[in-house]
């Protein structure tokens, strides 16, 4: 059967409750005749409730940028996956370059990470992707092999099965660069066939991969064409309702 389509807005440090709330009162009217896709809209925080108030009664869900792996605890400034549920999220983004490259995650937490999420009945995105040093060196299929084995290491496919991996090119993440559509098909079989090895090939074949990294209406149409490409998470792109509803309907 085909993969539904997914696309995540992720807002990062953009958007009041306010600011939010008029996005969605916007935005809701540009998808409302939109069923075959899922939306999820990805605020900061403190703009969860507001988002997700404003996007009851309609098909489009919202989550988190990020988690902390414990449940409870000392961890000031932190949000546990438990309490994200509560809060209303559906979803919730794990292991983004930005977290890699300026807060030092590394695979090892990416896995505790992913762990919380799916135990607390969340939909993990995790994101994966190379550096452009990295491709320069020929180093890209090695890059996505080694950070999927590391994030899904000693989890089944049972646990799992509400995962979606993003492929987001770290060169290609706020730049205006955009992989082409065969760069990013080549990505996300590279991926497919990993997850492949790790959780079978029943499993690889219903795994949904998103494309991240300056995904814009201007080229969203092309890049959704790719068999193997399921979707995107968006950046830039999705602050504006118009825009993001744009590359929805691609």
């Amino acid at each position: 059967m085909p993969r539904t389509k997914l696309f995540a807005a992720n807002w990062k440090m953009h958007k009041t409750p306010v600011e939010a709330r008029q996005f969605v009162r916007h935005f809701l009217p540009l998808v409302k005749n939109i069923r075959n896709k899922e939306i999820v809209l990805c605020p900061p925080e403190i703009s969860i409730p507001a988002t997700v108030e404003a996007t009851k009664g309609s098909r489009v869900q919202v989550g988190a940028q990020n988690l902390h792996w414990e449940k409870v605890g000392a961890f000031t400034g932190e949000t546990s996956a438990p309490i994200l549920k509560a809060a209303g999220c559906t979803h919730v983004i794990i292991g983004h370059s930005e977290r890699r490259q300026y807060f030092g995650e590394t695979d090892v937490i990416i896995n505790k990470k992913l762990r919380a999420a799916l135990a607390a009945g969340l939909t993990p995105i995790v994101c994966v992707g190379e550096q452009y040093q990295e491709r320069e060196a020929g180093d890209t299929d090695d890059i996505l092999r080694r950070q999927c084995t590391e994030a899904f290491r000693e989890i089944s496919a049972t646990e799992a099965r509400r995962l979606t991996i993003a492929y987001e090119p770290c060169w290609a993440i706020g730049t205006g660069k955009t992989a082409t559509p065969e760069i990013a098909e080549e990505a996300h079989l590279t991926i497919r066939a990993e997850v492949a090895e790790i959780f079978g090939q029943p499993f690889a074949k219903k795994l949904r991969i998103l494309y991240g990294g300056s995904v814009k209406p201007e080229n969203a149409k092309a890049l959704m064409a790719e068999d193997d490409i399921d979707g995107a998470l968006v950046g830039g792109a999705s602050l504006e309702p118009k825009s993001f509803a744009e590359i929805v309907k691609s």
